[in-house]
Parts: C-alpha cells; sequence; structure tokens
C-alpha cells in the first residue's frame, strides 16, 4: 500500500518534472524556433500540470508555466525607480558623424584600445527584467530612464520571457535590459484580425507593442504575439562580467533570448566596412529595426568614458542616412480611420527620400507629438524604412513662428465631437459611430456581419458603391434601398439584387443583443451586447438606464457604462432608432426559456483554455441546459470551470470556496447523446 505521504511527495515530484519539461519546450519553440514535439504534445503537458495544481493548490506557484497570466486587471501601473539609469542612445547619421563619436572617445582612452559589438537596434518598447536566485521578479518599462512603470503581470504573459532560470550560472539578483516586440509577421496578422473583428488597427509594430505592454488587463497582452530580445547589461548585486559580449553569451546560456543580430569586432579599424554590410542583414529579420547600434565592450572602459545627462558615451546609434531626410513640417492634417481613431498625419515641404518624393509623414498619435515636442513650422527629420509609411524621428530646428499642435475638438470628417480614450490607449475618436462618412463602409459591413445582422451578399465592393453614391449614410438607410438602385451597381443582376433585398428584409427580426453588437458601441462585444439585452430586454429601457443601473450588472464596469451613456446621448442615435423602428425592428430580446438541465441554477465561469471547444460554445452550452454564463467571478459565481492556462480566476474562486471542476468533469456533466 502507499503511503499518503508517498503520493503527495509523487505528485509533487511529477509537477517539477512537468513545469521542467515545459520551460525546456518552451525555449525552444519560443526562442530557438525548433521545437522538439508536437502542440498536441505540449498541450497535454500543460493540461497535465494544470490539472495536478487544481486539485493540488498549495504545490501551486507563482513561476509555474500555467501563471504566465496570473495578475488581476490593474487600474493603475506602479512607478518603478530603476537600479541603475536606462540612457537613452545619441544618433548619427553619416559614417563621418559616427567618426566624430571615435574620435571624440580617443581623446579619453589615450592608448587604450576598446573592441566593439554591433547589434541591431530593435524597434520596440524598452523594459528592464529583475531576477532574484533565479525568478523573475519584477517588470518595468523605461519611462523617462530614472523611473519606469511596473508592468510585471504583462511581461510574465511575454512568452519567450523566463519566469526562472534552469541553465547557465547566474548571479542572486541582476537586472538585464532589451525590447519588447511584435515581430512582422504576427503584427500583420494581428492586423488582419482586428480588420475582421472591426476593432481598432494598430498603425506599426511599435505601437502595437507599445499598446500591448501596457494594458491593464495582463489577459490581453498575453493574447497579442510580444517577443522580447535581451540587449544590455542593467544591475548586479554580485558577481562580475568583463565585457558586454561576455555578458550575452551568459544570457544565452540562461536561456534567454538575446537580440540576434550581433557582431563583435576586435578593433575599431573594421567597423565602417562591418556598418555598411550590416544594412543588408538587417533586412532579414523578424521584426522591424531602425538602425545599430555600436557599444565598447569593456565594462572598465564604458565606466571610464562615462555618461553625458542623457546617453552614454560608450554606445551609439547609426541610423542610414538614405532613408532620412529633413524638412519643414508645414501643417498637420486629421485622418479619421474606420474606427474613428483619429491619427496626425504631417503635411511636408517636399523632400527627395529613398528614391522619392515625400510630402507626408506619420505622426502617429498625439502622445508621439508630445514626446518628440514638435510644432507646426519646426524643421524635422523623417525617416522611411523600406516600404513603411514615412515617420518624423525628432525636430532638428525650432522655426521663428511655430504653433502648438492640438487634437481637433470636432471630428473633421462629420464634425461629431471628438473624444479621448480612458482605458489605457493613446487614440482621440470620433464621438459619432453612427453615421461619420469617413467610419461609414467600416460602420456598415459591422452592421451587416456574421454576428450582427448577417445580411449575405452585402460585401466590401458593394458597399463601396453604396456609399459613393450617397444610399447607404448609416445602416437604416439600407432599409430603403430598391431593387432599381441594386441594379445599377456593378455585378449586381435582377436576381442577386432580389436575393440581397430578402437578406436585408430578413435581418429585421434579429433580436435586441444583435442589433446592438451591429451598432457598434465602443467596448460592446458580442458577449456584452447578449449580457445587456437580456438584462434590460428592450432598447427604450437600456437607453435610459442610469449609471448605477449599467453598473449593477456584474460585467459592466465604469468604462462600458460611460461608453454607453455617451452612445444613446447623441441625437443621431435616436433618430436611427427612430427609423429601425418605423422599418419594423422590434429592438426587444426574447425572454430566455428556462429548461431544466445539468446546470440549472447555476453560474458558471470558464477559466484557462478548454481542448474540446471555444470557450464561447461551452458558454452557450451551460445557457442551452439551464444555466447561466458569466464572465467574471462574483458572489453569484457558482461554479467554475478550469481549462489549460488558468489565471486570477482560479486562485479568486478558491479564496470564495466556490466549487471548481476540470475539463473532463464538466464534460461529463453534458447530456449523453
Amino acid at each position: 500500500m502507499v503511503s499518503g505521504h508517498s503520493k503527495a511527495a509523487g505528485v509533487a515530484a511529477r509537477i517539477l518534472e512537468l513545469r521542467r519539461q515545459i520551460r525546456l519546450h518552451d525555449w525552444r519553440y519560443y526562442v530557438r524556433s525548433n521545437p522538439a514535439i508536437s502542440d498536441s504534445e505540449y498541450d497535454a503537458l500543460l493540461r497535465e500540470l494544470s490539472s495536478l495544481e487544481t486539485q493540488n493548490p498549495a504545490l501551486l506557484t507563482a513561476d509555474s508555466p500555467t501563471q504566465r497570466v496570473a495578475g488581476e486587471p490593474s487600474s493603475d501601473f506602479a512607478p518603478v525607480r530603476h537600479r541603475s539609469s536606462m540612457l537613452s542612445l545619441d544618433n548619427t547619421y553619416s559614417l563621418d558623424e559616427f567618426d566624430e563619436w571615435l574620435k571624440r572617445q580617443r581623446k579619453i582612452l589615450g592608448e587604450q584600445a576598446p573592441s566593439y559589438v554591433m547589434e541591431a537596434k530593435i524597434d520596440g518598447v524598452s523594459a528592464s527584467l529583475y531576477y532574484e536566485n533565479g525568478h523573475f521578479v519584477q517588470g518595468a518599462t523605461r519611462g523617462d530612464g530614472e523611473t519606469g512603470e511596473d508592468v510585471t503581470s504583462n511581461l510574465r504573459a511575454v512568452k519567450n520571457i523566463p519566469l526562472i532560470l534552469e541553465s547557465g550560472s547566474w548571479p542572486r539578483a541582476f537586472e538585464v535590459r532589451g525590447e519588447v516586440v511584435m515581430q512582422k509577421k504576427a503584427f500583420e496578422a494581428l492586423r488582419e484580425d482586428q480588420k475582421k473583428s472591426g476593432g481598432a488597427i494598430f498603425a506599426n509594430a511599435r505601437n502595437a507593442t507599445s499598446g500591448s505592454l501596457r494594458q491593464k488587463d495582463p489577459k490581453i497582452t498575453a493574447s497579442r504575439p510580444l517577443r522580447f530580445y535581451a540587449h544590455s547589461f542593467g544591475w548586479m548585486e554580485d558577481g562580475a562580467y568583463g565585457t558586454h559580449w561576455q555578458f550575452l553569451e551568459a544570457l544565452e546560456e540562461m536561456r534567454f533570448p538575446v537580440v540576434p543580430f550581433r557582431r563583435l569586432l576586435t578593433s575599431g579599424e573594421g567597423l565602417r566596412e562591418a556598418i555598411l554590410l550590416a544594412r543588408d542583414d538587417l533586412g532579414g529579420l523578424s521584426f522591424e529595426t531602425d538602425g545599430l547600434v555600436i557599444k565598447v565592450n569593456e565594462f572598465s572602459l564604458q565606466a571610464l568614458l562615462g555618461r553625458t545627462a542623457k546617453s552614454p558615451r560608450w554606445a551609439v546609434a547609426y541610423k542610414f542616412e538614405s532613408h532620412q531626410a529633413t524638412t519643414k513640417l508645414l501643417n498637420v492634417l486629421f485622418s479619421v480611420g474606420r474606427t474613428g481613431a483619429i491619427t496626425p498625419v504631417a503635411e511636408l515641404e517636399a523632400v527627395p527620400c529613398g528614391g522619392v518624393t515625400l510630402r507626408h509623414a506619420s505622426l502617429h498619435n498625439f502622445d508621439e507629438i508630445g514626446r518628440l515636442a514638435v510644432r507646426l513650422g519646426d524643421r524635422v527629420l523623417i525617416e522611411r524604412a523600406g516600404e513603411v509609411i514615412p515617420k518624423v524621428i525628432k525636430v532638428v530646428g525650432r522655426g521663428s513662428k511655430t504653433k502648438l499642435i492640438k487634437p481637433p475638438r470636432l471630428c473633421p470628417s462629420c464634425r461629431s465631437a471628438v473624444i479621448k480614450d480612458k482605458d489605457g490607449e493613446v487614440a482621440y475618436r470620433c464621438s459619432n459611430t453612427i453615421d461619420c462618412p469617413a467610419q461609414l463602409k467600416g460602420i456598415l459591413a459591422h452592421w451587416a456581419g456574421r454576428s450582427a445582422m448577417e445580411i449575405d451578399g452585402l460585401g466590401e465592393a458593394a458597399l463601396e458603391q453604396l456609399v459613393a453614391k450617397g444610399w447607404a449614410r448609416n445602416a437604416a438607410d439600407l432599409y430603403q434601398l430598391t431593387k432599381e438602385q441594386l441594379t445599377q451597381l456593378e455585378l449586381f443582376a435582377d436576381k442577386k439584387a432580389g436575393k440581397l433585398l430578402d437578406q436585408i428584409e430578413l435581418s429585421k427580426a434579429k433580436p435586441l443583443s444583435r442589433v446592438l453588437y451591429g451598432l457598434g458601441i465602443r467596448h460592446v462585444g458580442e458577449k456584452m451586447a447578449r449580457v445587456l439585452a437580456e438584462r434590460f430586454e428592450t432598447m427604450e429601457h437600456l437607453s435610459h438606464a442610469t449609471g448605477e443601473e449599467l453598473l449593477a450588472v456584474p460585467e459592466v464596469g465604469g468604462i462600458v457604462a460611460e461608453a454607453i451613456q455617451r452612445f444613446f446621448k447623441q441625437a443621431k442615435t435616436k433618430e436611427i432608432f427612430d427609423k429601425l423602428s418605423r422599418f419594423g425592428f422590434s429592438m426587444k430580446e426574447p425572454k430566455k426559456e428556462t429548461s431544466r438541465g445539468p446546470f440549472s441554477a447555476e453560474v458558471v465561469v470558464f477559466t484557462g483554455e478548454l481542448s474540446s471547444r471555444s470557450r464561447s460554445e461551452a458558454e452557450s452550452l451551460v445557457r442551452s441546459l439551464g444555466g447561466e454564463s458569466g464572465s467574471i467571478i462574483t458572489k453569484r459565481t457558482t461554479l467554475v470551470v478550469a481549462g489549460v492556462n488558468t489565471g486570477s480566476k482560479l486562485k479568486k474562486a478558491n479564496d470564495l470556496k466556490i466549487k471548481v471542476i476540470g475539463e473532463e468533469e464538466f464534460l461529463a456533466r453534458l447530456p449523453k447523446k
């Protein structure tokens, strides 16, 4: 007979072994890009570990692979004082400027000749990682170089950052620095997903990375394809490395992902040639770069060279000059995207750059304008990398007559009020999500989509023509289209026009939840639309709901409540509803039939990933079998179903003593076919 003590020891040993295996496979997949097992085999290991931890909560530790997303959504990012300054780099834009940098070094170093390390300058977001006894303890953004923001929970969700060091030797306490990036292919895939879902579309990979890293909910960060690359020494309590190159090699032994393009040069003699040769190599990297970084290799000589107020004297960035030019900033235009986000675009004095003449460049957002401290009338440096939209890099000369750049108060397309996001994003948006011309095609496509009105045949080409002809200025206009109008569209014969009109007519029977989702109210997705429709039952009731009534719905927070109220206060919203009512929309939600089933009287919350079906399918199944599904754990929650990669919900369920079951037990409750 096996004793209880022996069995417990066996479980603990199995948990440790599973964690070791999973960390090894994470390193092989995310750092080495050389997986040794299939995805299904990896998932099986993770499921087994999650199941054992759920059954033995006392053995759950913060550095377990199942806990990469384990933080509660944060309302703020606490300040973190860096142990040593995270300095910015001086830039050089020509070989002559680079030679001047070398000459300034020689004046200080005299006969001491350093070796150099040349690395790709990663166009990402700087971050520092602090470790104690081999465990990741805290992560922070660069901030102002002296104080950053605590984004530990979000950095834990970046899958190639080691949570525990299991290889090589490491100091008791140390800090490593690097860049968080989104790789090119992953960024393009994310943009495609955003286009399909009708969400805000990131302008570039760096903005996407920054927005993802500063999300208040680490689960959102985890859903984004972020990667970290170490490139610098930060701080160390004990131990020492003689050179920067040795430190990078030590990091690789510890299984850190290290900047992949780097070269060691034994002297400064071959630097010019190496810089020119490196240019082609940078283009083959999986992430965006904006030049090179050249560093003195010896730490002792770095200390001798010291720093200026802003930058180290022992490192410099080199930007390839053929992709850059200086010109005058004449004006700023405000472009409205299909989700209402307003993007500032620089109007420039025409200048040749990289073989083309540039007249416009991106300023990304108003936070970037503030960071650059750029004004109308300034001379600015612009950069064009490959086929990417040119961007303003910095101010190189202040004009004699300049003017501050301020966000517009009214949308340049429809003259509705412009509002500032309050949910951690940096965007200003047009408040009119009903009939803003600049957003119109996106608004109508979302309304006609499969999860909303499900109007088959109303594709992009048809919508473009309807908007161009002025026949569809908002969603309600679709319901007064005629066959005569539709047959005037390209590729629309009599039969196709008739089918589309039939589809439009059928959509009038959709319930309130579909209408709410189709309207594209900010922060109201498909699930939130259903929750609101079931709670308030009619559009009339919801449109007059007070802030207190909205906040009484467990899934609704302050930001969502404010967005809903703002939407219903618009005069144009009432106009649309009046039209839809005249066209036969009831805008009511059918009362949910209460059926007896295995989840009757249960309020079920899912956490983690299920292997048998998607979470939305599982939630729908619970509702069809007499239960109620929720997205957050409250005092009303009666049951939590835990899959793989569970987050903070599992801990909260245990704290509140709510029953937790695994996926296998959940499946066992379902009716047998």
